[in-house]
């Protein structure tokens, strides 16, 4: 397993000591880092970063001011000389709270962390079953719609909507994408990209991270494209 992370501080210092401690470290990956919070935005939501080391005090906006900016922020180890601030950082259920200057066994520790929260995430989707309910129903249109979960073939993050695209048609609901992951069984339906989740019944071919179901083709993001061929291949794949 590879956690792929990165770096936010404004002191060169502090981001030179977490880039050594990093290089040591055999599951962390560095994707980048950052003296200012607000140029890592778009990297953070492309949905490739898996952990954020993240300065308290910078100038113009603070660690935790940016971090409930995000919407969909991964998970998050607070780096700080103020420890005052562990209790905020904490509050937005921060993994850890690093105290500068960090010795290597606090950051390792720390690390170790991120890495049961992933094994526990993955071991969690792993025991899903399948349901014993076979639908849901969303508001759309201005009326209840009942959806069976073997008509979906993906859902997308629109905005501030979902859509989701069964068999015969589109819907449009006021649904944050977090919940309908959360509600649709992992046993039936894999996450390929930030805004995607596909049924894994649904589909017919993946080439590169490509998925293509009919007519659609769908994502597959580089930090999921390992996750998502293990569930679609374990135990079904025919090899000479």
């Amino acid at each position: 397993m590879e956690i792929n992370c990165i770096i936010i501080d404004d002191e060169p210092l502090a981001r030179k000591g977490l880039k050594e401690y990093i290089a040591e470290v055999d599951f962390l990956r560095l994707e980048g880092e950052y003296e200012n919070a607000l140029k890592a935005t778009d990297q953070i939501s492309g949905g490739e970063v898996q952990l954020l080391f993240l300065d308290i005090q910078m100038p113009k906006i603070t660690g935790l001011e940016f971090f409930k900016t995000l919407k969909e922020p991964p998970p998050v180890i607070f780096t700080t000389a103020y420890p005052q601030y562990a209790l905020e950082g904490f509050e937005v259920n921060a993994l850890d709270y690093l105290v500068k200057p960090i010795s290597f066994d606090r950051f390792l520790k720390s690390a170790l962390k991120a890495k049961e929260y992933y094994e526990v995430r993955q071991k969690n989707q792993g025991k899903a079953a399948v349901p014993s309910v076979d639908h849901f129903f969303i508001k759309a249109d201005n009326k209840l719609i009942k959806i069976f979960f073997d008509d979906v073939l993906f859902v997308e993050a629109l905005q501030n909507y979902v859509v989701i695209r069964t068999k015969e048609k589109k819907y449009i609901s006021y649904l944050t994408f977090k919940s309908v992951e959360e509600y649709l069984p992992a046993s039936l339906f894999i996450r390929t990209h930030k805004s995607f989740i596909v049924a894994a019944s649904k589909i017919e071919s993946i080439e590169g991270n490509d998925i293509k179901i009919g007519q659609h083709h769908i994502p597959v993001s580089r930090n999921l494209r390992d996750e998502v061929m293990e569930k679609l291949l374990k135990g079904k794949f025919l090899k000479r």
